[in-house]
């Protein structure tokens, strides 16, 4: 017996002795032999998660910490049932899907999954470039050269620490090890913030607890705080409405979609079948993703809302208001910032000419309430923040332990989109998923390295966009998961029974539902009408997968 088969062995028996002997023997040995859950705590925090927590508290303050919470806890159930349906089976899911499923939902997952590692690598370069520069190397400068030897030496540190994963069991447990110590650093960098700012009694905890209470009316109406500024806004008071309950729309949907995006449920199966693990590992496998994934999660991206709505929300950012008429961003703002400032106040002058109204006709003319609007809204980054938190956290928190926080994020999520990649491509051309194609196949996210020099100044919030993309892809990945868990072509004697079948369908239901409502938005919202004929011709081809796979071979009549 190979040293795998019996590493294996001792971990199943290990398992069945702790169940005999009561749960803190048994929740012991969980954090002993937890893995795969780690890795997608990894990938979930990372760039678009950042994005995503930083502007849910810029555009609505502490009502929005609920988001992630329940788009975690849904996440969990669809990662719970592809882990149970792989665990039970012991079969590869991508080959199950195509063969016992649907094709064309098989290689659709595979594809979205693919494109999705590679949408999400740019703004990861990009994000972990600015850390080193602005935040934790700031004298080497923000140069052409600077950022070449930056992205550089980022593209070396990930192939190689993903490339460990192909060496066999020691490195499958190095690799994981590193991951748990970047997760471990991002949690505790945010946790930290936020200690401090408690300390400094800049925190009011009421109205953060209130924040974890659902409040759908985020959908359709600005935050309450932002209220009274859109109201003073007079006769354009509609197209200031429109607009911040647009972005706070995206936000959300960026938010829910980097919670768990589609990529991370094609690393879940195959993470736990690279460790031997079977349905005797179903128990474990639900407690690694509780504690291994939704815990840090919810810690680390709570801790950024509650920091960036402290420090922001209804807040016009400084040196904003009065400078709109230049061409040139006044002392101590940067381009970016003021960029995004004069571009909101051109498309509300770009409003008032389509209603052919002539009473303002340059940016300096604009009441300052509007411009009042327009400077709270604006675009921070992560950097902003880190310079918002100096004077009440220090230079050591605000820039150092932030800013290795920040990196630690991006780097995770980048060595992650590696492997995922490598497990997909392999899986797509029918090879093993080990030895150089997979090692190969991880280096298609690689391109990301050219984010800080294909997307500037904007890099920080093109993490929403790229998130907004995942959104419209993941309702592919939980419609699988549905038919998956119904099948008893592919499940046979374990596919759930009675009340535990009921519980499971109601539970992916109301995830499917939920991702498919944030897709439907995003695709309506970016091409309108358009959306119609894509959706309707990816459910025929689906239709068509589904009749030709029941004319192929003989079922039961079921899902």
């Amino acid at each position: 017996m190979s040293n795998r088969a019996e590493r294996i062995e001792r971990d199943r028996q290990m398992l069945r002795e702790a169940m005999q002997q009561g749960l803190w023997r048994r929740l012991g040995l969980y954090v002993r032999l937890a893995g795969p859950g780690w890795l997608q705590s990894a990938i979930t925090l990372g760039g678009g998660s950042l994005a995503g927590s930083l502007y849910l508290g810029v555009l609505m303050g502490y009502q929005p910490l609920f988001v992630q919470v329940v788009a975690m806890a849904l996440g969990v159930v669809m990662l719970g049932a592809i882990a149970y349906v792989t665990l039970a089976t012991g079969e590869r899911p991508f080959p199950a899907i195509r063969d016992r499923i649907n094709p064309v939902l098989a290689w659709a997952w595979a594809i979205a999954t693919l494109v999705a590692n590679v949408v999400w690598a740019f703004p990861q370069f990009s994000l972990a470039t600015a850390a080193v520069q602005q935040n934790l190397f700031p004298a080497m400068g923000e140069t052409t050269a600077a950022t070449a030897l930056v992205c550089g030496a980022i593209l070396l540190i990930t192939v190689a620490i993903t490339w460990f994963y192909d060496t066999g069991a020691w490195g499958i447990r190095l690799y994981e090890g590193l991951l748990r110590l970047l997760v471990a650093g991002i949690v505790l960098s945010f946790v930290g913030v936020v200690i401090r700012l408690t300390l400094a009694e800049q925190l009011p905890w009421s109205a953060i607890v209130a924040g974890f209470v659902p409040d759908l009316s985020l959908l359709r109406a600005p935050a309450e705080k932002l209220l009274a500024a859109v109201e003073a806004t007079g006769a354009y008071k509609e197209f200031w409405w429109d607009r911040i309950v647009n972005m706070q729309r995206d936000v959300i949907i960026t938010a829910s979609a980097t919670a768990v995006g589609i990529n991370m449920t094609f690393l879940l199966p195959y993470s736990m079948l690279a460790r031997g693990w079977d349905r005797n590992f179903r128990g474990l496998a639900l407690f690694d993703l509780s504690t291994g994934m939704a815990v840090p999660f919810v810690l680390a991206t709570s801790c950024v809302v509650i920091a960036a709505a402290s420090q922001f929300h209804a807040r016009p950012a400084p040196g904003l208001i009065g400078a709109e008429a230049s061409q040139t961003p006044p002392p101590g703002v940067s381009a970016r910032l003021f960029r995004d400032y004069r571009s909101l106040l051109q498309a509300r002058l770009a409003a008032a000419r389509s209603r052919g109204d002539e009473s303002i006709t340059s940016l300096a003319e604009i009441p300052e309430a509007e411009k009042r609007v327009a400077a709270m809204i604006v675009k921070r980054d992560a950097f902003d923040l880190a310079a918002a938190l100096e004077p009440l956290t220090g230079r050591v928190i605000a820039r150092y332990v932030f800013g290795f926080g920040v990196l630690a994020m991006a780097l995770s999520t980048i060595t992650i989109l590696m492997l995922i990649s490598g497990f997909a491509i392999c899986e797509m051309l029918d090879l093993p998923a080990e030895g150089w194609p997979h090692r190969l196949g991880c280096l298609a996210p690689a391109i990301g390295a050219l984010g800080p020099f294909v997307w500037g100044q904007a890099q920080f919030w093109l993490a929403v966009p790229a998130s907004v993309i995942g959104m419209m892809l993941l309702p592919i990945a939980y419609g699988t998961f549905v038919l998956m868990m119904n099948s008893r072509r592919l499940l046979g004697d374990a596919r759930p029974a009675g009340w535990r079948r009921v519980t499971w369908n109601v539970l992916m239901i109301a995830a499917l539902l939920f991702a498919t409502f944030g897709a439907g938005w995003s695709i309506w919202s970016r091409i309108g009408i358009w959306s119609v004929p894509v959706v309707g011709g990816f459910l025929v081809l689906v239709i068509i997968g589904h009749r030709w796979k029941r004319g192929d071979e003989s079922g039961d009549g079921e899902a």
